[in-house]
């Protein structure tokens, strides 16, 4: 069986070398030339841990990547792997590179080709495809659609490509399901990962559903520490005790700046807009306050800077972390990026350093300062933010880095530093939800 992959970014990218992996002969098609120039000589376009060795093992050794549509013309799976980001002036979800990939398609999928969607699209997005297909396509050609929505983890991709904790199978025949199973067939076995096997609305909708989850998780502790910070209360101490609850769970409660990245922002977003659409948009306009408490918590951090040091104007202050997560340099939609960006437009003078983000974060705000460690950022800074959970911000060593600095104030927008081994070293500590 020969698999293609439309779109070559962290989703088609990884999928791409774990299909090679699963001892496939692949080939990955982008637009993206010089994307698909460093792919092809094993290079990450990228930062994602244990990327790079996946693709030194199969790039011409059954796995390659071009720019050249025609050369899926023999596969005999195609997954679609291509963003679906926010709309301009519109919370819906831009469609165009997953219609212009399909089209480009189109022309070269034979008889008993199987399309495989894999982008998180809005429900619906299955059933407009597969007219498209029909409308296209000779008679004597067919062509089944399917769709197996994705779950990864930036900085977890490769992971969660080869051992997923679960398989979602949107099918509208038996075919389908019986190449899908095959294509997963030693995950399945091997692995004992479950498999749930739905229609293709079902299968659209799993994706936003467990982000929206999962952002409602995360913006509900947020609130809590917004109670906590005028109760006096610890949210830290909060969400451990309402974590002990088997149904509640400890995961996703984490106090802090909120959620960011190329996935969630725009997905509840995307969700609101179609079930808008739909008729449906009272059910989950929740969504809208999740979204605003996200952001807020990015404004409550420049305001706690204001507290402390008064007018913004020529303050030095030190961003520690521009990527959304640890382990991945993406800085899109990143909440550690938006707070450094605001202080810089309120006159402080910002100095960022992220130990993989900068050639992106510089991309985004070239105004900004940016330092080579984070020793070099703090230094003479008068407030140091904690704002991505890199392990090595985590061990920075409170005597010493006060040393550095012309104020020992340091905001943990994490909650992950060690609050008394800073305050025993003589800073203010400030947590979020933290007395």
């Amino acid at each position: 069986m020969r698999i293609s992959v439309i779109g070559t970014g962290y989703l088609g990218a990884v999928h791409a070398a774990g299909m090679a992996e699963l001892g496939f002969d692949v080939v990955g098609v982008d637009v993206d030339a010089a994307k698909v120039e460093l792919l092809s000589q094993a290079r990450m376009p990228f930062y994602e841990p244990d990327f790079e060795p996946l693709l030194e093992k199969h790039v011409g050794k059954g796995l390659r990547f071009t720019t050249d549509m025609s050369e899926i013309a023999d596969a005999d799976v195609h997954f679609i792997c291509v963003g679906t980001p926010q709309r301009k002036n519109s919370l819906a979800a831009d469609m165009s590179y997953v219609d212009s990939s399909l089209d480009a398609m189109i022309p070269f999928l034979k008889d008993g080709s199987l399309v495989v969607g894999k982008s998180t699209v809005p429900v619906g997005t299955a059933e407009r495809l597969m007219e498209r297909i029909e409308v296209a396509t000779p008679e004597s050609v067919s062509v089944e659609l399917a769709w197996n929505p994705e779950f990864l983890r930036e900085g977890f991709a490769v992971q969660d490509t080869l051992h997923p904790d679960r398989l979602v199978l949107g099918v509208n025949g038996d075919n389908a399901e019986s190449i899908l199973r095959e294509v997963y067939a030693h995950t399945i076995t091997q692995d004992q990962t479950p498999v749930v096997v739905t229609d293709l609305p079902t299968a659209e909708l799993v994706k936003v559903a467990a982000n929206s989850f999962l952002a409602t998780k995360i913006s509900f502790i947020n609130a809590m520490s917004e109670i906590c910070d005028v109760a006096g209360a610890d949210v830290t101490a909060l969400a451990d005790a309402i974590g002990y609850d088997d149904r509640i769970g400890r995961k996703f409660l984490n106090a802090g700046v909120g959620f960011g990245g190329g996935c969630l922002p725009k997905d509840i977003r995307a969700f609101s807009a179609r079930a808008a659409e739909l008729g449906a948009g009272q059910s989950v306009a929740f969504l809208n306050e999740m979204d605003a408490i996200n952001i807020r918590r990015r404004e409550h951090v420049v305001n706690l800077v204001r507290e402390h040091l008064g007018a913004l104007l020529g303050r030095r202050v030190a961003v520690l972390g521009a990527a959304f997560k640890p382990n991945s340099d993406d800085v899109r939609d990143s909440p550690a990026l938006s707070i450094a960006g605001q202080l810089h437009l309120a006159g402080a003078q910002v100095s960022v350093y992220d130990p993989k983000a900068m050639p992106n974060a510089t991309k985004i705000f070239p105004t900004l300062n940016y330092a080579d460690s984070a020793t070099e950022a703090i230094q003479d800074a008068e407030a140091v933010l904690h704002l991505t959970e890199w392990p090595e911000f985590r061990e920075l060593d409170p005597t010493q880095v006060g040393e550095l600095v012309a104020n020992k104030l340091v905001i943990d927008g994490r909650n992950l530093l060690d609050r008394e081994a800073y305050r025993q070293a003589g800073w203010t500590y400030v947590g979020l939800g933290r007395p």
